[in-house]
């Protein structure tokens, strides 16, 4: 059996309509588990609906309805924007789903027979709009209030809570990150857990009684569990947990979690603290990307930059939109997207560079020798370049795609296109017909070779370009004539006065 490869994203918390931010993440979650699966590995990929807390009790009566209704509602939307990405999860998990209850319910009770859950009163800093509780040291100053360090609103919270003693798991979490440089990635992120955990951890206060639209503590109906342990346990209900059956025993631990780096503490410090009170193996990574940035500003419904990504996908197309993605920004980074960006970079490499070279390939194989894909031709130059196209994409784009390095991954394929449409300027087939027909068609197979190797390196990138583009160059194998190609990527227009 191949190797098992487990993948999540952080769920997603519906407290509103998803923005391209979501889809950045799906995208790339997407990205890694298609090329896994290219690599042969056995791959599951989860993904979904963080839907309990108090801001999604709050958003649902500002809507009118039951907060039950309120996250059906908001789901859909969810699960909606996946697919119509090409997002091929396993399984699009709902926290609100009775499994997941059991699972919540389990793990809190492994927790509670371990020792490490007291009853208290719980007073201090929460956040609603972060559902985390904030220390005063980590607090800034803004206009008359006091704000996360994410300069989200907080408020002195007093509540009767279970707690969970997070204090108690300091060193065995500094011990597991040296001996696991590579638990937290990039570095920059490991760097900062690292400072947040060797300056102290207090015991984290784990259920709340101010509302009730959560799971509810075992053996206790009048606290529901704070949202993220719940949340944070949807990554074993996927598996099966508590039963720990197939699917459990086969995935588990996670390969990765890939999430935002605004999440990184409660993935890196609570999540694994948890897990080894429950004696269940820690993940392998928890690797926190950054943020994607509409015109170098951050995306909020205030500043009104928030942009649905199925909007950009209709226009742009799903492919030239999931390359833009992750050809732009550099992974575990910040970046920064625009209209502008997206038409530039897609017309000069998907359309005017790989599509070209794609296009007028096929198209002279379509015209000059009866649509029958040839032979690659013998000769240095020929052999030359289909080496180069093969190091490039498969040695070089894996080894940056393993790395989750997608940006440099594709400058690389994106080398090999041009020593492509370099062999065709040099070559010139269009002049062969009458000279030497031989080398014409030893020069559109050896082109038809490389455009085939090109598109299958990038089906992770951009799956259903890449699988039209292979499936119209094999139609054209053992003597069969392909069918007349059409561009696969017709260049973007920029509309006027398009909003950001």
């Amino acid at each position: 059996m191949s190797e098992p490869y487990y993948i999540t994203t952080a769920i997603s918390y519906p407290n509103g309509a998803p923005h391209v931010g979501h889809a950045y993440e799906a995208i790339a979650a997407d990205a890694i588990a298609r090329f896994q699966k290219a690599q042969g590995r056995d791959v599951r990929f989860q993904t979904g609906t963080d839907e309990h807390g108090l801001k999604m009790a709050q958003a649902a009566r500002a809507e009118g309805i039951e907060p039950a209704a309120y996250a059906e509602l908001m789901s859909t939307k969810f699960k909606r924007m996946c697919d119509a990405l090409d997002v091929d999860y396993d399984r699009f998990i709902r926290t609100s789903e009775p499994d997941h209850h059991r699972a919540s319910q389990a793990i809190w009770q492994a927790m509670e027979a371990n020792g490490d859950l007291y009853l208290g009163r719980y007073e201090g800093w929460y956040s609603v709009r972060d559902e985390a509780f904030y220390d005063e040291s980590e607090l800034i100053e803004g206009e008359g209030a006091k704000l996360s360090p994410q300069g989200t609103p907080v408020e002195w919270t007093i509540e009767e809570s279970w707690f969970f003693k997070l204090s108690a798991y300091q060193q065995r979490l500094l011990d597991h990150y040296a001996a696991h440089p590579e638990f937290i990635q990039p570095d920059s992120r490991r760097n900062e857990v690292l400072r947040f955990v060797e300056a102290g951890l207090n015991d984290l206060s784990i259920s709340r009684t101010s509302f009730d639209w959560g799971i509810k503590v075992p053996g206790d109906d009048s606290h529901v569990m704070y949202v993220w342990l719940d949340a944070l346990t949807n990554y074993l209900t996927g598996l099966g947990y508590p039963d720990c059956g197939e699917l459990f025993d086969r995935y588990w631990p996670a390969n990765v979690h890939l999430i935002g780096k605004d999440v990184v503490r409660f993935h890196a410090v609570y999540w694994p603290a948890f897990l080894m009170s429950a004696k269940i193996a820690l993940p392998k990574q928890i690797y926190g990307h950054g943020f994607l940035l509409s015109r170098g500003e951050k995306m909020s419904k205030s500043v009104g930059n928030v942009v649905d990504p199925l909007d950009l996908a209709a226009r742009y197309g799903v492919d030239a939109l999931r390359y833009f993605l992750l050809r732009e920004v550099t992974f575990g980074q910040d970046g920064s997207y625009s209209h502008e960006a997206i038409v530039s970079r897609v017309n000069a490499e998907l359309a005017n560079s790989f599509g070209n070279l794609a296009q007028r390939s096929l198209s002279m194989i379509f015209k000059n020798l009866g649509g029958v894909v040839p032979a690659p031709g013998e000769a240095d130059e020929d052999r030359s370049l289909l080496e180069t196209v093969r190091t490039a994409c498969r040695v070089t784009l894996p080894a940056e795609f393993e790395r989750f390095a997608f940006a440099a991954g594709l400058e690389a394929w994106m080398a090999a296109v041009y020593a492509c449409n370099a062999y065709v300027d040099t070559t010139a087939p269009w002049g062969l017909k009458k000279t030497d027909p031989d080398r014409m068609s030893a020069v559109l197979g050896t082109l038809a070779a490389a455009v085939r190797e090109l598109a299958e390196a990038v089906v992770p990138i951009i799956p259903s370009s890449a699988a039209k583009l292979i499936a119209l160059i094999d139609g054209g194998a053992g003597g069969q004539p392909i069918a007349q190609p059409t561009p696969i990527f017709p260049r973007l227009e920029l509309e006027e006065a398009v909003p950001a």
